[in-house]
């Protein structure tokens, strides 16, 4: 192994090491670029090891991260961060949940469908991992748990319904992953729907199972009015300003009518017109979501800044040849290189979140999958499924600290760890079924294009 080879190890085992101080993950990323820039220095100046890096190489990520502000389907993540915080206090999830409980809730797991099915809703809209999760323990939870229904089952419904967000379009991590691959966002939105699906059928077929299985740990609930045609009526009310704002944002994508950006502009002006309708809309309200879609894009951007001088030093030092390398040279196969990067990210997922995984693993397997010969899309739509079961795993499945931030007494952690292991195994049946079965993804693209 070369010495610059060697630089490019360290720097990647430091990065992963560096994660568990705690420190923020954007000065990690940028420090070790300028430390591992200082270290290629010594290494060819006063070493003679030449490494092909220096201080005027390292000068380029300011050309990088200038074209990537300058993006403008960058543009449209602060928009659906907006539009979800938006949606987040239009009061929409309350209706839904008393619609859909009186749709389902007389039978055995239906509250927690109904939960799951409201979590499917709030995805398509909101796509904001921890809001969901918090509207959804804080309206949903409680409701589970006077009913009798277990903890677990409680907790772990909430925690994974929650993440479905991350996976189904809008999603701001699929417009990050668009960028970092460099392909249409669009391609990305419509090969993610049929897989967003199968995990929420999955979702669904196991709640109605555990009912079946074990009613007493989901029994239908008691104090439920019984379903009539009112009650019909008020469930599409509820439903249908939402739907048609999906149906706004992704039909005019999906049909070529808007860009992603300008999609996005239209989700945040339907939302604020949701609040509006359901006088949910004031300049409190509105100086709240706007200082936290502020907060959440500047977290964002600041680690993709420190992303993109990351990743420059490490391919100066060769770190993208050596993974690429490493991988070809596995005695596993095409099928089976596919599976090594997806059993990786699944296990870098306990210990990193979406974002770092997007920025830097993403990247540097790209070019293995290019070489294979596999569809991009569809690589890229496994390695979100992947990232979405990053959510659900202990120790920084932030889904599981949203919840229990929120929790009621007695849901501890110990109990949401046990709720959210069912979910995770669905999470890699979808997975198994979306690698065997790759039309799920390209079927749609094709069809659209």
């Amino acid at each position: 192994m070369a010495g610059n080879e060697v630089l490019a190890l360290a720097m990647f085992l430091a990065f992963i090491g560096l994660v568990f101080t705690g420190f923020p993950i954007a000065w990690i990323l940028a420090g070790l670029a300028v430390l591992f820039t200082a270290l290629a220095i010594v290494f060819e100046v006063d070493l003679g090891i030449p490494t092909g890096v220096d201080w005027g190489y390292a000068s380029i990520s300011v050309e990088r991260v200038w074209n990537v502000m300058e993006n403008w389907v960058m543009v449209a993540l602060p928009m659906f961060v907006f539009m979800g915080l938006m949606l987040d206090r239009a009061g929409i999830a309350n209706r839904l949940l008393t619609s859909f409980a009186r749709l389902f809730g007389r039978i055995g797991g239906g509250l927690a469908v109904t939960i799951a099915l409201i979590g499917v809703l709030l995805a398509a809209t909101t796509g904001i991992i921890g809001a969901s999760v918090v509207l959804l323990a804080l309206l949903g939870l409680p409701v589970m748990l006077r009913q009798g229904y277990d903890k677990p089952l409680a907790a772990g419904t909430v925690c994974a319904v929650g993440t479905l967000g991350i996976l189904i379009p809008p999603s701001i991590m699929l417009v990050l992953m668009a960028d970092r691959m460099a392909m249409p966002v669009g391609d990305l939105f419509l090969g993610a729907v049929f897989p967003g699906l199968v995990l929420s059928c999955l979702y669904v077929l196991y709640l109605f199972g555990y009912g079946l299985v074990k009613p007493a740990g989901a029994p239908p609930a008691r104090d439920i009015a019984p379903l009539d045609w009112p009650a019909l009526k008020a469930l599409a009310i509820a439903i249908l300003p939402p739907f048609a704002l999906i149906s706004a944002v992704l039909g005019s994508i999906f049909l070529g009518v808007a860009t992603p950006t300008e999609a996005a502009g239209v989700g945040a002006a339907g939302a604020v017109l949701l609040a509006a309708m359901n006088k949910a809309l004031n300049r409190r309200v509105l100086a709240e979501v706007v200082r936290e879609t502020t907060k959440t894009t500047a977290f964002i951007f600041g680690i993709l800044i420190g992303a993109t001088a990351y990743s420059l030093v490490l391919r100066g030092l060769g770190g993208d040849a050596l993974i690429e390398r490493t991988l070809l040279d596995l005695p596993f196969g095409p099928t089976g290189i596919i599976v090594t990067i997806l059993l990786a990210t699944f296990l870098l997922g306990f210990f990193l979140d979406w974002i770092e995984l997007t920025l830097i693993i993403l990247p540097l397997v790209a070019p293995v999958v290019a070489h294979l010969g596999f569809d991009a899309t569809w690589f890229t739509v496994l390695f979100a499924v992947c990232l979405q079961t990053s959510f659900l795993t202990p120790p920084v499945g932030f889904a599981i600290f949203y919840l229990k931030g929120v929790a009621p007494p007695g849901v501890d952690a110990p109990t949401i760890y046990k709720g959210v292991v069912p979910f995770i195994v669905l999470q890699l049946l979808g997975l198994v079924l979306i690698f065997n079965w790759q039309a799920l993804v390209t079927w749609l693209p094709a069809q659209a294009y």
